[in-house]
């Protein structure tokens, strides 16, 4: 057979890249990735009152969750606003109602008297009906409050 044997004793160099060590890397933290995103979103992102506002036009009407002192739910959008809602009904109606127009306020205008865990399942109704930002109503001070610089000249 004719054939050239090997050179012996040097080998040719290669300019290729591994890039298996970086297909790895990539690999894990896609990973990394995929398991902390969920735990990031845990929480409700609430959008609190400022001291002036603009008013809303027709075309931006909110949709409103009351609580009332007993802690029972309304809606001021789909039915009766003066007959207290189910939890499921709740999610059923702000979720058909985001369906159609997804870009919808949700506010929570709850009774100052109410106990915490309500208006906190109420977010959470909200939240599993779709509501990705919630904000609560709430009425300005009667008297004007004192700034800290004001009180820090008289104290």
């Amino acid at each position: 057979m004719a054939g050239v044997a090997p050179k012996k004793g040097k080998r040719r160099l290669t300019a290729e890249m591994n890039v298996v060590p970086y297909i790895d890397v990539m690999l894990v933290l896609l990973v990394i990735f995929m398991v902390t995103a969920p735990l990031l979103t845990q929480g409700i992102d609430v959008e609190l009152p400022q001291a002036s506002s603009q008013t809303l036009s027709a075309d931006d009407e909110p949709l409103t969750l009351f609580v009332d002192a007993r802690g029972d739910y309304f809606l001021d959008a789909g039915g009766d606003p003066k007959k207290a809602l189910a939890d499921q009904i709740v999610i059923d109606r702000v979720g058909a109602i985001l369906r159609n127009k997804p870009e919808t306020m949700v506010l929570i205008r709850a009774d100052k008297n109410v106990k915490y865990d309500r208006v906190a399942n109420g977010m959470s109704l909200l939240q599993a009906a779709g509501a990705a930002k919630i904000g609560f109503v709430t009425d300005a001070p009667s008297v004007p409050r004192a700034s800290s610089a004001a009180k820090r000249e008289r104290g």
